[in-house]
């Protein structure tokens, strides 16, 4: 045992010798061409700038070392990766508008690597690949489409009153608003796909559930070693490859287990929605199974937590500033449908406004570097560089919002243009060009009409003995930008 403890230990120490080398051989070559290296703290050898992430949230601490370099185009060596920082919108301009092929590849975590979730999911895949393009294809045509959110409009609007159902009943009583609203989602997200609920709304299961999906996401996020170093990748040091292994698939057993149920109709009924579309082109050799089953582990992860956690941040900043809640709740005066949104520009500015402040990917999913040439803002970003959009620091960048940090909704009521698209490079909740998020039509719809739904039926209410200025907007990265202290409220019927 000693003699293989040894000869583990020496190569390990060969290999870190050699990249250890070759990385410092390629941060000699420098860039391309004229262009520099980004600015940026320096480096220790081996670790690089990891010991410079420590504490905090991570898009905190990065928007704080951009300050503290003069960097909206930063450079960071995270053990043997490099990577660049983007925190200003001409920097995020720059690289969307002039590079984006060249970095619309991902960075795959090494616990993606579990389940060849990096094969087979559209999160992961590089937009080059065939099957990325396909999935995306089916995905905006079949359920982000226009035609097709006006066709399953019935359901969501269904899936809100059953939301505002189960806040009646707890009328009077202290209510975790995130746990609610997250059982209204999934089922909203899951009658949407697949016509079936797959929680009861404040039940166990549902509670369950949104742990599942939001220790998955944290697990997207998570340091680990083999991503920062990465010949130490077979041994899986922290086990979030494992970790993945045993809970990514409780979450497909789920949807195996609609896919089984929807073959073993024996009727020729069909139900029209999104999984009879999979099936078909399944049915037709156009894709696999496999590929049905990560299409909707996609959209049903993303779709459910996303709306989840943003519609929480605007109830937690409405709670926050009654004023603002005083003048939303004037404005929707009577019961509101989805289609009625759109013409309601306070409530619009609320949502965007909180969208602005807590986005739910403050840093986006980090993209990669598939080509030489890449530069922003002068410095090189070499072919294999992570490049980080730090969207949270971009949407707070002072040279482009006056009191970047309050919450104003007004700021958005002269700025018609500024929409969810990802054009207006200063305002990116859902990232920009070919990352754009998918799901971004639908949440644009749902998110405002769940908080204009809670607004109009409720008078929500602090618990008892706390005040406005009590309540907790900090901030918890877990992969997605949660609240850190989950929101409590009193739903109170208005009569």
């Amino acid at each position: 045992m000693a003699r293989e403890l040894r000869w583990l230990w020496a190569t390990l120490a060969v290999s870190l010798l050699y990249y250890l080398t070759t990385n410092v051989l390629r941060r000699g070559r420098g860039g391309s061409g004229s262009a520099r290296r980004p600015p940026g703290p320096r480096p220790l050898p081996l670790i690089g700038n990891l010991l410079d992430l420590r504490g905090g949230n991570l898009h905190h601490t990065l928007a704080r070392l951009a300050r503290a370099h003069g960097a909206p185009v930063m450079r960071l060596d995270l053990g043997l990766l490099p990577a660049v920082v983007v925190s200003s919108r001409e920097a995020a301009r720059e690289a969307f508008t002039f590079h984006d092929r060249r970095l619309a590849a991902r960075v795959v975590p090494d616990s993606q690597r579990a389940l060849n979730l990096c094969d087979e999911s559209m999160i992961w895949l590089p937009s080059s690949d065939p099957l990325w393009k396909t999935m995306r294809g089916i995905a905006a045509s079949h359920v982000f489409s226009p035609r097709s959110l006006a066709a399953t409009r019935a359901v969501r609007e269904r899936k809100v009153r059953d939301l505002l159902a189960y806040l009646r009943g707890r009328a009077g009583k202290v209510v975790d608003v995130k746990e609610a609203v997250f059982g209204g989602v999934i089922n909203l997200v899951s009658s949407v796909l697949f016509s079936v609920d797959v929680v009861d709304v404040g039940a166990a299961s549902a509670l369950g559930l949104q742990q599942l999906v939001e220790e998955v996401i944290h697990a997207m996020a998570r340091p680990n070693v083999p991503d920062l170093f990465p010949f130490l990748r077979a041994l899986d040091l922290q086990g979030w490859r494992r970790w993945v292994e045993g809970h990514v698939p409780k979450i497909l057993q789920v949807l195996d287990g609609i896919i089984d149920c929807r073959l073993a109709r024996v009727d020729e009924h069909k139900d029209g929605d999104f999984l009879d579309v999979l099936l078909q082109l399944e049915s037709a050799g156009k894709i696999s199974r496999e590929n049905v089953r990560f299409i909707m582990f996609d959209l049903f992860i993303a779709g459910s937590d996303g709306v989840a956690v943003t519609a929480e941040w605007a109830m937690a900043e409405l709670l926050r500033n009654p004023s603002v809640m005083a003048k939303l709740r004037a404005e929707v005066k009577h019961a509101v449908e989805e289609a009625d949104v759109a013409g309601l520009p306070y409530l619009q500015a609320v949502v965007k406004e909180a969208m602005r402040l807590h986005p739910v990917g403050p840093l986006l999913l980090p993209q990669k570097a598939v080509e030489d040439g890449v530069e922003i803002g002068g410095y090189a970003v070499p072919r294999g560089c992570m490049v980080i959009f730090n969207s949270w620091a971009i949407m707070r960048d002072p040279a482009a919002w006056d009191r970047p940090h309050d919450f104003v909704p007004e700021r958005f009521l002269d700025k018609d243009d500024m929409d969810f698209r990802g054009k207006q490079f200063e305002f990116l909740p859902f990232g920009s060009g070919r990352r754009l998020c998918p799901g971004m039509p639908m949440a644009e719809l749902v998110v405002p009409h769940i908080v204009a739904s809670l607004v109009h039926a409720f008078e929500s209410q602090l618990p008892s003995g706390m005040s406005a200025e009590q309540v907790d907007v900090s901030e918890r990265f877990t992969g997605a930008n949660v609240v850190a202290f989950p929101l409590k409220a009193v739903p109170v019927i208005v009569t």
